[in-house]
């Protein structure tokens, strides 16, 4: 009787010790699958990080950009009207038009013969 129990206390040991062997490699397989996610993750956290330092900047330097154009857009629109009136103006030179006696906003110059 006693040599029965032992030998069913050695199997159940035994299927202990098996079941708690595989518990701890699923457990260990478990672990590492985790540690490699979290080594993921955080690789990937750096990388986001960078990216968003990245489009801060650019958004950043837009934003100056624009600032830029929108401070100096009445001035540019101003020299672009300007350029179209002299566009039109030596166009309508070339096409024979005589402006020697109009007079413009800007000071005569004189003219000497030689």
């Amino acid at each position: 009787d006693a040599q029965e129990d032992y030998e069913k206390l050695m199997k159940d040991s035994s299927e202990k010790r098996a079941s708690d062997s595989k518990a701890v490699s699923e457990n260990e397989s478990a672990l590492a699958e985790a540690q490699s996610d979290l080594s993921q993750n955080h690789d990937d956290r750096k990388a986001n990080a960078k990216n968003g330092a990245e489009t801060h900047s650019y958004n950043q330097d837009l934003h100056k950009s624009c600032d830029f154009l929108m401070d100096n857009f009445d001035t540019r629109k101003k020299a672009r009207t300007d350029e179209l009136e002299a566009l039109d103006k030596a166009k309508a030179v070339l096409s024979g038009a005589d402006f020697s006696l109009v007079q413009t906003g800007e000071k005569a110059s004189a003219k000497f013969m030689a």
